[in-house]
């Protein structure tokens, strides 16, 4: 399944017709192979979730990203998550999981999943619905770190569902999940300069100038995450005690 989203991928990088038809086609082909790939069985951990709603709900933070392209723009949700493992003492817990297509860290004393997806950045909204559906996570408990071109690099920000404004990771995880729901973390990279394509500009790495910036936004970004988290817990607690009142 791989190899056939890396040909379609190929394919519609090498297509020469009107950049919207490309695009359209691109969007076409990867929904498909979304769909066909989540049509393998993942469904019977669902099982489980009753359970952990009675043990409190979990969390996921997802950092998208393409595998083996770490250190560029495009997964700089990645670094901001490996960055979020280190502060809670879990970066060496990482392990590979190919049923999720991804490497997770599985912290239960917070009821939080980590999710570093292993597939292209276009279908990674596949590994984030088959660790959604083995962990019982559900979509608005679901974090997207991701890249945002809009955003000057150094500034971050919280987006609460909605549109995927262009972002090919966040429009998988929406096809996938079927909702548009689940909040982003939104890390600026800024837009090209000069003549510098779009494509060549969040596949490229960061300038040597640029990783003092990036340190404090890993930093900053981590902050938020964590505020997020514990603004969601303590949400989840009074909801249980507003239900265990009536």
């Amino acid at each position: 399944m791989i190899r056939l989203v890396g040909i379609f991928t190929s394919l519609c990088c090498t297509l020469l017709p009107p950049r919207r038809y490309l695009l359209t086609m691109q969007r076409f082909l990867t929904r498909i192979v979304s769909r066909l790939w989540l049509s393998e069985p993942v469904a019977a951990a669902m099982t489980t979730e009753t359970q952990l709603h009675e043990q409190g709900r979990r969390r996921m933070v997802v950092g998208l990203g393409n595998p083996g392209m770490e250190g560029t723009r495009h997964s700089v949700g990645m670094a901001v998550v490996s960055a979020l493992a280190a502060r809670l003492c879990l970066g060496k817990c990482w392990s590979g999981d190919r049923q999720l297509c991804g490497e997770v860290v599985v912290a239960d004393a917070r009821r939080l999943v980590l999710l570093r997806p292993r597939v292209l950045m276009n279908v990674n909204g596949v590994a984030v619905a088959k660790a959604a559906s083995k962990y019982g996570v559900q979509p608005e408990d679901i974090l997207l770190v991701h890249d945002e071109l809009d955003k000057p690099l150094g500034k971050v920000g919280i987006k609460h569902g909605g549109s995927a404004r262009g972002h090919n990771g966040v429009r998988s995880c929406m096809d996938c999940l079927r909702t548009d729901v689940m909040p982003r973390l939104r890390v600026g990279i800024g837009r090209p300069a000069g003549k510098t394509s779009v494509e060549h500009h969040v596949m490229g790495r960061f300038f040597a100038e640029e990783w003092k910036i990036l340190d404090y936004v890993l930093v900053q970004s981590v902050d938020i995450l964590m505020s997020q988290l514990g603004n969601q817990e303590e949400k989840c607690s009074s909801s249980s005690s507003s239900a265990g009142g009536r």
